[in-house]
């Protein structure tokens, strides 16, 4: 158990999360999942979460575990071509994430995920969240685009706003 983290989630509030995406950052980050739909055929999901339960705290929860368990509540896994990419941030931990179907993850390999996930984080680091969320999608747009571009266009299948969870 890591004292330093527990501390880091306590204090965490909603306040602290609004501050780092106010209303038009999230804008912003959906503006840049609906242009990222115009590319591809896949689905983005963007979602921030201040802190963990205190429950899933103490039992020493991964961030990589929390978002595999948001990829499944915000149904990222329920589209047509298994393509759906969740890009998650536990705003605590400063910790990005991304969870890709399978469909996409059989052609992106891990590393590029990692990649995106550090240089993401690189801009969290220096308080540019809506600059680094926004360039996070579009590196997904651009791996999505080449693994799935559009053969014509179509209606979305998942909601492209920001979840703040």
């Amino acid at each position: 158990m890591n004292l330093n983290r527990i501390i880091r989630h306590l204090f965490m509030t909603r306040w602290h999360v609004n501050s780092a995406f106010p209303a038009r950052s999230l804008i912003a980050i959906g503006n840049a999942v609906i242009e990222s739909h115009r590319a591809h055929i896949g689905q983005i999901r963007f979602a921030v979460e201040g802190a963990l339960h205190s429950t899933a705290l103490l039992n020493g929860k991964s961030a990589r575990q929390r978002a595999i368990e948001v990829f499944s509540e915000l149904r990222v896994w329920d589209t047509e071509h298994n393509n759906g990419v969740l890009i998650y941030l536990l705003l605590a931990d400063r910790d990005v994430e991304i969870v890709a179907d399978r469909g996409i993850h059989a052609r992106v390999g891990a590393d590029e995920w990692e990649t995106i996930c550090r240089e993401m984080e690189s801009e969290f680091r220096e308080g540019r969240y809506e600059s680094g969320a926004v360039r996070g999608v579009r590196r997904v747009t651009q791996l999505l685009a080449t693994h799935f571009p559009v053969a014509q266009p179509e209606k979305g299948e998942l909601p492209v706003s920001p979840v703040v969870l």
